[in-house]
Protein backbone atom coordinates (compact mmCIF):
# COMPACT_ATOMS: atom_id res chain seq x y z
CA UNK A 1 0.00 0.00 0.00
CA UNK A 2 2.48 2.49 0.57
CA UNK A 3 4.60 1.70 -2.47
CA UNK A 4 0.93 2.62 -4.32
CA UNK A 5 0.93 5.72 -2.78
CA UNK A 6 4.42 6.82 -3.96
CA UNK A 7 3.56 5.54 -6.94
CA UNK A 8 0.72 7.82 -7.19
CA UNK A 9 2.42 10.84 -5.51
CA UNK A 10 5.00 10.64 -8.27
CA UNK A 11 2.76 10.64 -11.04
CA UNK A 12 0.85 13.67 -9.18
CA UNK A 13 4.04 15.67 -8.64
CA UNK A 14 3.89 17.67 -12.00
CA UNK A 15 2.53 17.20 -15.50
CA UNK A 16 6.02 15.88 -17.00
CA UNK A 17 5.17 12.49 -14.87
CA UNK A 18 1.44 12.92 -15.56
CA UNK A 19 1.89 12.65 -19.07
CA UNK A 20 4.63 9.96 -18.58
CA UNK A 21 2.42 7.52 -16.76
CA UNK A 22 -0.20 7.97 -19.34
CA UNK A 23 2.23 7.11 -21.73
CA UNK A 24 3.07 3.87 -20.37
CA UNK A 25 -0.54 3.04 -20.23
CA UNK A 26 -1.15 3.67 -23.84
CA UNK A 27 1.31 1.61 -24.74
CA UNK A 28 0.31 -1.85 -22.18
CA UNK A 29 -3.40 -0.95 -23.79
CA UNK A 30 -1.68 -0.95 -27.35
CA UNK A 31 -0.39 -5.01 -26.36
CA UNK A 32 -3.64 -6.00 -24.82
CA UNK A 33 -5.72 -4.37 -27.37
CA UNK A 34 -2.86 -6.68 -29.67
CA UNK A 35 -3.45 -9.66 -27.97
CA UNK A 36 -6.80 -9.89 -27.93
CA UNK A 37 -7.38 -9.16 -31.18
CA UNK A 38 -8.87 -11.64 -33.67
CA UNK A 39 -6.51 -11.66 -36.63
CA UNK A 40 -7.96 -13.52 -39.97
CA UNK A 41 -6.53 -12.92 -42.90
CA UNK A 42 -8.67 -12.96 -45.78
CA UNK A 43 -6.20 -15.17 -47.83
CA UNK A 44 -7.39 -13.65 -50.98
CA UNK A 45 -4.55 -12.08 -53.48
CA UNK A 46 -6.19 -8.44 -53.76
CA UNK A 47 -6.70 -8.11 -49.87
CA UNK A 48 -4.21 -9.67 -48.01
CA UNK A 49 -1.41 -7.06 -47.92
CA UNK A 50 -4.05 -4.39 -47.56
CA UNK A 51 -5.63 -5.84 -44.62
CA UNK A 52 -2.21 -6.80 -42.84
CA UNK A 53 -0.64 -3.57 -43.68
CA UNK A 54 -3.71 -1.96 -42.44
CA UNK A 55 -3.70 -3.89 -39.02
CA UNK A 56 -0.31 -3.14 -38.78
CA UNK A 57 -0.35 0.91 -39.19
CA UNK A 58 -3.67 1.84 -39.11
CA UNK A 59 -3.85 1.38 -34.90
CA UNK A 60 -0.64 3.17 -34.23
CA UNK A 61 -1.64 6.28 -36.08
CA UNK A 62 -4.72 6.03 -34.00
CA UNK A 63 -2.65 5.21 -31.03
CA UNK A 64 -0.40 8.23 -32.34
CA UNK A 65 -3.30 10.76 -32.30
CA UNK A 66 -4.75 9.65 -28.75
CA UNK A 67 -0.99 10.64 -27.32
CA UNK A 68 -1.09 13.83 -28.84
CA UNK A 69 -4.45 14.54 -27.24
CA UNK A 70 -3.98 13.41 -23.88
CA UNK A 71 -0.62 15.11 -23.68
CA UNK A 72 -0.57 18.37 -21.61
CA UNK A 73 2.65 19.31 -23.51
CA UNK A 74 0.53 19.92 -26.53
CA UNK A 75 -2.04 22.21 -25.22
CA UNK A 76 0.83 24.86 -23.80
CA UNK A 77 3.14 24.39 -27.15
CA UNK A 78 -0.11 25.71 -29.15
CA UNK A 79 -0.72 28.30 -26.81
CA UNK A 80 2.77 29.25 -26.66
CA UNK A 81 2.84 29.43 -30.46
CA UNK A 82 -0.30 30.79 -31.67
CA UNK A 83 -0.50 34.04 -28.77
CA UNK A 84 0.29 37.32 -29.83
CA UNK A 85 3.70 38.61 -28.10
CA UNK A 86 2.53 41.31 -25.95
CA UNK A 87 4.74 42.24 -23.33
CA UNK A 88 6.63 38.54 -23.84
CA UNK A 89 8.55 37.43 -26.68
CA UNK A 90 8.50 34.08 -27.61
CA UNK A 91 10.86 31.76 -27.31
CA UNK A 92 11.43 29.09 -29.89
CA UNK A 93 14.10 26.78 -27.68
CA UNK A 94 11.37 26.14 -25.68
CA UNK A 95 8.64 25.76 -28.58
CA UNK A 96 10.77 23.12 -30.22
CA UNK A 97 11.50 21.43 -26.72
CA UNK A 98 7.44 20.59 -25.91
CA UNK A 99 7.36 19.45 -29.29
CA UNK A 100 10.01 16.85 -28.92
CA UNK A 101 8.68 16.28 -25.24
CA UNK A 102 4.98 15.80 -26.78
CA UNK A 103 6.31 13.88 -29.65
CA UNK A 104 8.44 11.63 -28.15
CA UNK A 105 5.83 10.40 -25.32
CA UNK A 106 3.26 9.87 -28.39
CA UNK A 107 4.76 7.64 -30.16
CA UNK A 108 5.71 5.26 -27.12
CA UNK A 109 2.56 3.24 -27.81
CA UNK A 110 2.11 3.33 -31.66
CA UNK A 111 5.78 1.82 -31.46
CA UNK A 112 5.25 -0.87 -29.05
CA UNK A 113 2.28 -1.57 -31.39
CA UNK A 114 4.54 -2.25 -34.50
CA UNK A 115 7.13 -4.17 -32.45
CA UNK A 116 4.42 -6.27 -30.89
CA UNK A 117 2.89 -7.13 -34.78
CA UNK A 118 6.82 -7.34 -36.17
CA UNK A 119 7.70 -10.15 -33.52
CA UNK A 120 4.71 -11.85 -33.20
CA UNK A 121 4.88 -12.19 -37.67
CA UNK A 122 1.01 -12.64 -38.23
CA UNK A 123 0.70 -9.39 -40.10
CA UNK A 124 4.33 -10.04 -41.84
CA UNK A 125 3.44 -13.68 -43.10
CA UNK A 126 -0.38 -11.84 -44.62
CA UNK A 127 0.97 -9.57 -46.32
CA UNK A 128 4.50 -11.12 -47.76
CA UNK A 129 3.45 -14.88 -48.55
CA UNK A 130 2.86 -14.33 -51.95
CA UNK A 131 6.45 -12.84 -52.63
CA UNK A 132 8.30 -15.80 -51.68
CA UNK A 133 9.71 -18.25 -54.18
CA UNK A 134 8.22 -21.54 -53.87
CA UNK A 135 11.47 -23.37 -55.89
CA UNK A 136 13.26 -23.02 -52.57
CA UNK A 137 10.41 -24.93 -50.78
CA UNK A 138 9.37 -28.72 -50.72
CA UNK A 139 5.28 -29.74 -50.84
CA UNK A 140 4.00 -27.45 -52.83
CA UNK A 141 0.30 -28.51 -53.37
CA UNK A 142 -0.02 -29.40 -57.23
CA UNK A 143 -3.55 -30.95 -57.25
CA UNK A 144 -5.88 -28.24 -56.46
CA UNK A 145 -6.04 -26.53 -59.38
CA UNK A 146 -5.18 -23.17 -58.51
CA UNK A 147 -2.37 -20.89 -59.68
CA UNK A 148 0.47 -20.10 -57.61
CA UNK A 149 -0.06 -16.76 -56.35
CA UNK A 150 -3.45 -17.98 -55.13
CA UNK A 151 -1.86 -20.75 -53.02
CA UNK A 152 0.85 -18.42 -51.45
CA UNK A 153 -2.03 -16.57 -50.14
CA UNK A 154 -3.65 -19.03 -48.61
CA UNK A 155 -0.68 -20.06 -46.78
CA UNK A 156 -1.79 -17.97 -43.53
CA UNK A 157 -4.84 -20.02 -43.66
CA UNK A 158 -4.32 -22.92 -41.16
CA UNK A 159 -7.49 -24.66 -41.85
CA UNK A 160 -6.98 -24.69 -45.52
CA UNK A 161 -7.67 -28.05 -46.72
CA UNK A 162 -4.88 -27.57 -49.48
CA UNK A 163 -2.52 -27.73 -46.40
CA UNK A 164 -3.84 -31.06 -44.81
CA UNK A 165 -1.08 -33.26 -45.38
CA UNK A 166 2.11 -30.82 -47.20
CA UNK A 167 4.26 -28.82 -44.79
CA UNK A 168 4.37 -26.15 -47.25
CA UNK A 169 2.88 -23.56 -45.49
CA UNK A 170 5.10 -24.33 -42.46
CA UNK A 171 7.79 -23.90 -43.99
CA UNK A 172 6.72 -20.99 -45.59
CA UNK A 173 5.48 -19.74 -42.40
CA UNK A 174 8.44 -20.02 -40.60
CA UNK A 175 10.62 -18.27 -43.35
CA UNK A 176 8.40 -15.51 -43.34
CA UNK A 177 8.67 -14.87 -39.68
CA UNK A 178 12.16 -15.00 -39.41
CA UNK A 179 12.10 -11.95 -41.37
CA UNK A 180 9.00 -10.39 -39.75
CA UNK A 181 11.34 -10.90 -36.24
CA UNK A 182 14.40 -9.73 -38.13
CA UNK A 183 12.90 -6.61 -38.39
CA UNK A 184 11.17 -6.28 -35.18
CA UNK A 185 14.22 -6.83 -33.76
CA UNK A 186 16.45 -4.54 -35.71
CA UNK A 187 14.02 -1.44 -34.75
CA UNK A 188 14.34 -2.36 -31.00
CA UNK A 189 18.22 -2.56 -31.63
CA UNK A 190 18.47 0.62 -33.13
CA UNK A 191 16.03 2.98 -30.74
CA UNK A 192 17.79 1.68 -27.55
CA UNK A 193 21.41 2.66 -29.29
CA UNK A 194 19.85 5.90 -30.18
CA UNK A 195 18.47 6.89 -26.82
CA UNK A 196 21.85 5.44 -25.53
CA UNK A 197 23.49 7.76 -27.75
CA UNK A 198 21.52 10.56 -27.21
CA UNK A 199 22.41 10.22 -23.33
CA UNK A 200 25.85 9.69 -23.71
CA UNK A 201 26.29 12.41 -25.87
CA UNK A 202 23.94 14.96 -24.10
CA UNK A 203 26.37 16.13 -21.55
CA UNK A 204 28.57 17.51 -24.48
CA UNK A 205 25.88 20.33 -25.60
CA UNK A 206 25.69 23.47 -23.79
CA UNK A 207 23.79 22.04 -20.24
CA UNK A 208 22.85 25.48 -19.18
CA UNK A 209 20.96 25.88 -22.62
CA UNK A 210 18.63 22.86 -21.66
CA UNK A 211 17.88 23.73 -17.82
CA UNK A 212 16.89 27.50 -19.06
CA UNK A 213 14.84 25.66 -21.74
CA UNK A 214 13.27 23.23 -18.92
CA UNK A 215 12.81 26.02 -16.57
CA UNK A 216 10.80 27.84 -18.85
CA UNK A 217 8.97 25.04 -20.41
CA UNK A 218 7.72 23.91 -16.69
CA UNK A 219 6.84 27.54 -15.98
CA UNK A 220 4.74 27.66 -19.13
CA UNK A 221 3.05 24.20 -17.55
CA UNK A 222 3.02 26.66 -14.09
CA UNK A 223 1.63 29.62 -15.13
CA UNK A 224 -1.35 28.20 -16.91
CA UNK A 225 -2.08 25.73 -14.24
CA UNK A 226 -2.00 28.60 -12.05
CA UNK A 227 -4.29 30.75 -14.00
CA UNK A 228 -6.86 28.60 -14.40
CA UNK A 229 -6.86 27.81 -10.90
CA UNK A 230 -7.59 31.73 -10.12
CA UNK A 231 -10.11 31.89 -12.69
CA UNK A 232 -11.82 28.92 -10.99
CA UNK A 233 -12.03 30.27 -7.73
CA UNK A 234 -12.57 33.64 -9.19
CA UNK A 235 -15.69 32.33 -10.82
CA UNK A 236 -17.18 30.70 -7.62
CA UNK A 237 -17.08 33.67 -5.77
CA UNK A 238 -18.57 35.80 -8.52
CA UNK A 239 -21.40 33.52 -8.67
CA UNK A 240 -21.66 32.95 -5.39
CA UNK A 241 -22.27 36.87 -4.92
CA UNK A 242 -24.47 37.28 -7.91
CA UNK A 243 -26.75 34.40 -6.06
CA UNK A 244 -26.84 36.50 -2.82
CA UNK A 245 -27.47 39.87 -4.73
CA UNK A 246 -30.67 37.67 -6.60
CA UNK A 247 -31.90 36.19 -3.19
CA UNK A 248 -32.16 39.75 -1.49
CA UNK A 249 -33.19 41.82 -4.19
CA UNK A 250 -36.42 39.30 -3.97
CA UNK A 251 -36.63 39.96 -0.30
CA UNK A 252 -39.76 41.81 0.48
CA UNK A 253 -40.07 41.44 4.24
CA UNK A 254 -39.41 44.60 6.32
CA UNK A 255 -36.15 44.65 7.67
CA UNK A 256 -35.68 46.53 11.03
CA UNK A 257 -32.87 48.60 10.84
CA UNK A 258 -30.80 49.40 13.56
CA UNK A 259 -27.42 50.82 14.37
CA UNK A 260 -24.33 48.35 13.87
CA UNK A 261 -22.52 47.32 17.20
CA UNK A 262 -18.87 48.02 16.94
CA UNK A 263 -18.25 44.57 17.31
CA UNK A 264 -20.02 43.57 14.60
CA UNK A 265 -18.77 46.54 12.16
CA UNK A 266 -14.99 44.82 12.80
CA UNK A 267 -16.15 41.41 11.65
CA UNK A 268 -17.94 42.53 8.54
CA UNK A 269 -15.37 44.70 7.67
CA UNK A 270 -12.70 41.86 7.59
CA UNK A 271 -15.33 39.75 5.72
CA UNK A 272 -15.87 42.51 2.96
CA UNK A 273 -11.95 42.88 2.58
CA UNK A 274 -11.87 38.92 2.03
CA UNK A 275 -14.20 39.09 -0.65
CA UNK A 276 -13.06 41.56 -2.60
CA UNK A 277 -9.54 39.92 -2.38
CA UNK A 278 -10.98 36.80 -3.59
CA UNK A 279 -12.76 38.62 -6.52
CA UNK A 280 -9.33 40.76 -6.87
CA UNK A 281 -11.53 44.35 -7.42
CA UNK A 282 -13.08 42.40 -10.37
CA UNK A 283 -16.85 43.08 -10.10
CA UNK A 284 -18.51 43.20 -13.51
CA UNK A 285 -18.67 40.89 -16.10
CA UNK A 286 -16.91 43.33 -18.93
CA UNK A 287 -14.27 43.70 -16.63
CA UNK A 288 -13.47 39.99 -16.87
CA UNK A 289 -13.64 40.34 -20.65
CA UNK A 290 -11.20 42.90 -21.04
CA UNK A 291 -8.90 41.06 -18.30
CA UNK A 292 -9.05 37.75 -19.93
CA UNK A 293 -8.48 39.12 -23.78
CA UNK A 294 -5.48 41.41 -21.95
CA UNK A 295 -4.07 38.00 -20.68
CA UNK A 296 -4.68 36.44 -23.97
CA UNK A 297 -3.02 39.55 -26.06
CA UNK A 298 -0.66 40.59 -23.84
CA UNK A 299 0.85 38.36 -21.20
CA UNK A 300 3.03 39.98 -18.17
CA UNK A 301 6.53 40.10 -18.85
CA UNK A 302 8.73 37.76 -16.65
CA UNK A 303 10.02 40.25 -14.31
CA UNK A 304 8.57 40.39 -10.29
CA UNK A 305 11.16 42.83 -9.15
CA UNK A 306 7.95 45.21 -8.22
CA UNK A 307 6.50 42.47 -6.73
CA UNK A 308 9.49 41.15 -4.36
CA UNK A 309 10.84 44.68 -3.50
CA UNK A 310 7.01 46.17 -2.85
CA UNK A 311 7.04 49.60 -0.60
CA UNK A 312 5.46 49.11 2.68
CA UNK A 313 2.93 51.72 3.89
CA UNK A 314 4.16 54.06 6.56
CA UNK A 315 1.13 55.56 8.29
CA UNK A 316 1.35 58.37 11.09
CA UNK A 317 -0.93 60.41 13.29
CA UNK A 318 0.37 63.85 13.54
CA UNK A 319 -1.36 66.39 16.00
CA UNK A 320 -1.89 70.28 14.66
CA UNK A 321 1.49 71.37 15.19
CA UNK A 322 3.07 68.72 13.31
CA UNK A 323 4.39 66.60 15.56
CA UNK A 324 4.67 62.80 15.12
CA UNK A 325 2.20 60.79 17.47
CA UNK A 326 2.15 57.43 16.54
CA UNK A 327 3.35 55.97 14.04
CA UNK A 328 2.24 52.57 12.33
CA UNK A 329 4.30 50.28 9.57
Amino acid sequence: MDRLKLVLQYFQSNSESISNGICVILALVSVKLYTSFDFNCPCIPQYNKLYALGVMFVPPVILFLLGVMINRHTGVMMEEWARPPGQRTKNPAVIKYLFSAMLQRALLAPMVWILVTLLDGKCFICAFSMSVDPKHFTGLPNNTGLDLVKILAKVPCKEDIIFRNSSFRKAVSRYVRCYSQAIGWSILLFLILLGAVARVIKPCFNHAIFLQTRYWSNYLDIEQKLFDETCVLHAREFARKCVVQFFEGMHDDMNLRLPLPHTLRSRKGNSEYEEEERLHGITRKDQMDHLLQTWYQCRPELDVTKEAYKPSVCITWEDHKGHIIYSDV
